[in-house]
């Protein structure tokens, strides 16, 4: 095994709030930490536990393709690790949900001989489920990448809660935006109309990244999708729209079964 590592690790959403004591400890007793994280505040945070923290923001670009700058952010991450140092990145949420440059730095890291692995942290999701105060065991969960889900034919369950996320870049081909516009959101309207009715209430989510800020939890009807103000952490919520229906048949099996047993 080579001397180099790498361990890309989830502080969590909100600064301060989330990040457990493992994680921490990787960052504090790193050669070099990259970090990638949602606002200023929290990178300087970061800054504070390691004599060597880079930011790995300025890599984006408007215009410039997403997958260029996810890269270049990876070989930024290797060029250290073959160096032979022990490297964290410090990502915000959960370094492995919806996060490309961590599943794929640890890959690449190991491919050449090297130890890497990820660490856990609270993703957007967790804050989700405890902001709305959904359990996604009651009635189910599906969730999409929303430009994923318009690419693709889906089969949706109305009768479970259907989450879209990134759906301020709705649509985008090009990975390049940081937004799209009402146009796009027409199109993903049309699609979701095909499911809902218009006037079904959804909400528009973002998980809190400071303490002193409150989740945003905007409820509005479908209809309204397309003029509603949102941005790359914006997440649409969709309640389910039709009740659960009873399986009679495999419920008369299992009953068959129980008088058996």
């Amino acid at each position: 095994m080579q001397t180099g590592s790498l361990v890309c690790v989830g502080i969590g959403m909100t600064l301060g709030s989330h990040i457990s004591p493992l994680s921490r400890s990787y960052i504090e007793q790193a050669d070099v930490v990259f970090v990638l994280v949602a606002d200023g505040i929290t990178e300087k945070w970061i800054e504070q536990m390691n004599a060597d923290v880079r930011s790995l923001q300025p890599y984006y670009q408007e215009g410039k393709s997403r997958m260029i700058t996810y890269r270049e952010m990876v070989a930024a991450m290797l060029a250290e690790v073959t160096a032979g140092k022990k490297v964290v990145g410090a990502f915000y949420g959960h370094p492995g949900v919806f996060a490309w440059v961590p599943h794929n730095a640890i890959k690449q890291a190991r491919e050449l001989g090297y130890n890497a692995h990820m660490e856990p942290g609270i993703s957007a999701e967790d804050c989700l489920y405890a902001d709305l105060g959904i359990d996604p065991g009651t009635y189910g969960c599906q969730h999409y990448e929303t430009s994923q889900f318009m690419f693709y034919k889906r089969n949706i369950d109305t009768a479970a809660y259907l989450v879209l996320w990134q759906v301020g870049v709705a649509g985008d081909r090009s990975l390049a935006k940081f937004s799209t516009d009402a146009a796009y959101r027409n199109v993903l309207l049309t699609l979701l109309k095909d499911y809902y009715p218009k006037d079904h209430q959804v909400i528009l989510y973002e998980a809190c990244c400071l303490p002193i800020q409150q989740p945003r939890m905007e409820y509005l009807p479908l209809s309204a999708l397309p003029d509603a103000k949102m941005d790359l952490k914006t997440t649409l919520v969709i309640p389910p729209a039709t009740t659960m229906q009873v399986n009679t048949e495999l419920l008369r099996q299992l009953e068959l079964l129980a008088v058996e047993h």
